[in-house]
């Protein structure tokens, strides 16, 4: 019986297979036409390739089903059959011996608020792929070439919906980072988290570029490590697609990782079977050689672009606990409007004091948490890289909440309350979120150390029972006011030294508790805390404005020897004098200075900026000098942010769609009597591509800049572009491209320009597309992110004015 998961346990390397449409294309695929669909009408040519990889050495082939879904597949073609029909020709073509993995792809949709599709929505498309591909006999899910950690997740929670079968995760980088911000570290942690049983990357320029990421993938995790290359840069040869990077250098190179401990090696775009026959001969039934992995945190938090480690040997965490409305009457009434501007701004204010994770809370009379939760979390995650913490008895919205998280949230909290561990722990065990196990049972408080250690140790074997991995497990020490119950400190330290030296697990606590109904309760809480820490506590919940704890904090970490040289102390402290406050709380930088309305498109204030218009307006504020000096020099401070990788996809979007709300709310006012009408650009990605993102964040960067945007939309002839061109007096023609099959019909529109004499200027870009493919086709401008394309399209806009 075929078992991929022993497999990966048995200790030898397993090779996959290689690229799928480059071979399609040499045996009748046609330029822009779905594989998918040229292997219902032609499945002997696709079962025939399945066969070539098995004889070349793979012990895994990957289905023909990259693009199986409902968003991708051209219309007529049902999914459930397309996925059953392409794994049966694969397990048919390579028997039992082989191991077939049912390939997911990217959707091309974004999960809100990045677009326009919910997470649930999400999930619900992947089953409808996988359940065919389980049906036709796979004995893996492998999702590949994922750029978004929100859909690859959505793939790992749709796996485990439908069937208990292995998954596989495989995200591919660029310049160190996907598309949407998430290093390969945080990657590797958060999929690890999800219980992934093989973590990898794909694609890409070629096998060096390749070398890096997967160091650091096995750098942050424990799980198997799939590496799969392009055999180097594409590059156009009489209308085709072509990969230079032949068998034996490709082998030799992607043969390194081996040593280094990669479990699983294939091969991705423009790969063949002799890549792998190749790769075989070298790595095929060796040992898997990576050494031990000793660097495991206590448990790892992480958002979308930012991985927090709880461990003994880190940091003690701070969890920011401002961002609850017990005591906030206009937090309160915001949340049951459902608002999220005050949220925002204590969750900014504790993030500048040096907060690590926000916990979020809004649990109040009249506010609705399953509908509030989400949307505070949706909110935060895009105005915020800070990993976040679910604060709420509702399990409905703690599962609402972590839909809408991109990365792994801390739960907070699962007690032993009855079956709160049952309901919550599988969900979170499924959506890879690690939890605070809070210590109470009933109606009575456990008072002293043995009566909390007793209920830990039944919830610990509950988590057990329910496959829940200990790695997820956080315990609250439970901080009660020693006001009233003097022994409730030593029963806290004790509970940490217990759980740190019999367990291995991490605590928190909510630190303020314990000085309930006390004067100076800052000194008490500072002075628990450097005790808390010398226990072993790895994170505690508290306001992160509080000077006094930020002291003892920075102070414990040098006596605990985790501030190596000092040099964090120094760096905050050197001119600190008694009763004068110090530390990382301090005003926004220099950077970030400015007029209200420039720091609200630097900060994304959404929902301030038309206000903040409105009032500038009133004041007798000229709109061309808001839009000229303020909201444009904001917009381009944030690009710059960017490109410098302060700022990720979601901040620059978040940006962009606010600059975009403040312009619409003062449009009425910026038309000058005789003004010049502004440059225009068309934009389209290429025949036979249905990737729009990309294209679709160009066109929102280019319209703050003021420019006239002319989008065609995905799948567009070169004819249809020119034409559109041609009719709007464009300056300037986009061209996105995401796959390499179909980055050669941007040279029909170059072609096309040149060939009918247009003075309008050719720009390109998109995953797959380079500066040198761009000049090999004679593009005039080439751009890899959005940013860079509103540079490139100014400077073509100038070309063609100047003539």
């Amino acid at each position: 019986m075929r078992d991929f998961r022993r497999s990966l346990k048995d200790g030898n390397i397993l090779i996959f297979d290689g690229g799928m449409g480059s071979l399609l294309q040499r045996r009748g695929l046609k330029p822009g036409q779905s594989p998918e669909e040229f292997g219902m009408a032609r499945p002997e040519v696709v079962a025939a390739i399945h066969a070539e990889y098995a004889h070349a050495g793979a012990h895994v082939v990957t289905t023909n089903t990259f693009g199986a879904t409902r968003h991708k597949l051209p219309a007529g073609l049902d999914v459930f059959e397309v996925n059953e029909t392409m794994a049966r020709a694969a397990r048919q073509a390579v028997g039992e011996g082989v191991f077939v993995a049912g390939s997911v792809g990217p959707t091309g949709k974004m999960v809100e608020p990045l677009g326009d599709i919910t997470f649930r929505g999400l999930v619900e498309i992947f089953k409808e792929q996988i359940r065919g591909l389980v049906a036709g006999g796979v004995d893996l899910i492998l999702a590949e070439t994922q750029f978004d950690l929100a859909e690859a997740r959505a793939v790992v929670v749709a796996a485990r919906e439908v069937c208990d079968l292995p998954v596989g995760v495989s995200m591919t980088f660029e310049g160190g980072v996907s598309l949407t911000g998430t290093s390969p570290e945080v990657f590797a942690r958060t999929m690890e988290n999800m219980g992934v049983d093989l973590i990898g990357s794909n694609c890409s320029a070629g096998p060096e570029e390749l070398i890096l990421v997967a160091r650091a993938i096995l750098a942050s995790c424990s799980a198997p490590v799939l590496i799969e290359p392009n055999a180097g840069l594409p590059e156009l040869v009489d209308g085709a697609t072509v990969f230079r990077l032949p068998p034996d250098p490709f082998a030799a190179t992607v043969s390194t990782l081996a040593a280094d401990g990669v479990a699983c090696l294939g091969g991705c775009c423009g790969t063949t079977p002799e890549h792998i026959r190749a790769l075989f001969a070298l790595c095929g039934d060796r040992p898997v050689a990576r050494p031990a992995f000793e660097d495991r945190p206590c448990l790892t938090v992480t958002s979308r672009s930012v991985a927090v480690d709880f461990g003994f040997d880190r940091p003690c965490r701070i969890i920011g606990e401002r961002i609850n409305p017990t005591g906030k009457a206009e937090l309160a009434a915001q949340l049951q409007r459902l608002e999220t501007r005050q949220v925002l701004t204590f969750a900014e204010e504790q993030i500048v004091a040096g907060a690590d994770l926000l916990d979020v809370n809004v649990g109040a009379p009249m506010v609705d948490e399953t509908r509030m939760l989400p949307l505070a979390v949706r909110a935060l995650t895009s105005a915020h890289a800070a990993p976040l913490c679910l604060d709420s008895s509702n399990p409905d919205a703690i599962r609402a909440a972590l839909e809408a998280y991109p990365g792994s949230a801390l739960v907070n909290s699962i007690s032993g309350e009855a079956e709160r561990m049952e309901t919550l722990g599988p969900l979170c065990r499924d959506y890879g979120a690690p939890f605070i196990l809070l210590p109470l049972k009933g109606r009575k408080l456990p008072v002293t150390a043995s009566e909390r250690l007793a209920i830990i140790e039944e919830l610990l074997a509950k988590a057990e029972e329910l496959r829940i991995p200990r790695r997820l497990i956080l315990v609250d020490a439970l901080a009660l006011t020693v006001s009233s119950k003097p022994e409730a400190a030593k029963a806290c330290l004790e509970v940490i030294r217990h759980c740190r030296e019999r367990w291995g697990l991490g605590s928190t606590m909510g630190l303020s508790n314990i000085s309930f109904g006390l004067p100076a309760r800052d000194l008490i809480n500072s002075t628990f805390l450097a005790m808390a820490m010398g226990a072993g506590m790895t994170s505690f919940i508290a306001n992160p404005n509080t000077a006094r704890l930020r002291e003892s904090l920075a102070a414990g970490e040098v006596l605990l020897g985790r501030d190596r040289q000092a040099s964090s102390f120094i760096a905050a402290y050197s001119g600190w004098t008694p009763g004068v406050s110090a530390g990382p709380a301090v005003a926004a930088t220099a950077e970030e200075e400015g007029s209200p309305v420039f720091t609200a498109v630097m900060k994304g204030q959404k929902d301030r900026i038309a206000d903040l218009l409105a009032a500038r307006i009133a004041e007798g504020a000229d709109p061309f000098a808001l839009v000229d000096g303020e909201m444009i020099p904001a917009i381009a401070r944030v690009g710059e942010k960017y490109e410098r990788k302060e700022y990720f996809l979601p901040q620059l979007l978040l940006c962009a769609e606010t600059m975009q709300t403040g312009f619409d709310s003062i449009r009425h006012l910026l038309v000058r009597e005789g003004q010049e009408a502004r440059d225009t650009v068309v934009m389209a990605t290429v025949e036979g591509d249905i990737h729009d993102i990309g294209k679709n964040i160009v066109c929102l960067m280019l319209r703050n800049f003021g420019y006239n945007v002319v989008d065609l939309g995905k799948d567009v002839a070169a004819a249809d572009i020119v034409a559109a061109a041609v009719e709007h007096g464009a300056s300037v023609i986009g061209l996105s491209a995401l796959m390499t099959t179909t980055m050669v019909r941007m040279e029909d529109t170059v072609r096309l320009v040149r060939e009918r004499g247009l003075t309008c200027r050719v720009m390109v870009g998109g995953a797959v597309v380079t500066r040198a493919y761009a000049d090999m086709i004679g593009a005039h401008g080439y751009a890899d992110d959005a940013v860079a394309a509103v540079r490139v399209a100014t400077q073509l806009c100038a070309e063609v004015r100047q003539g």
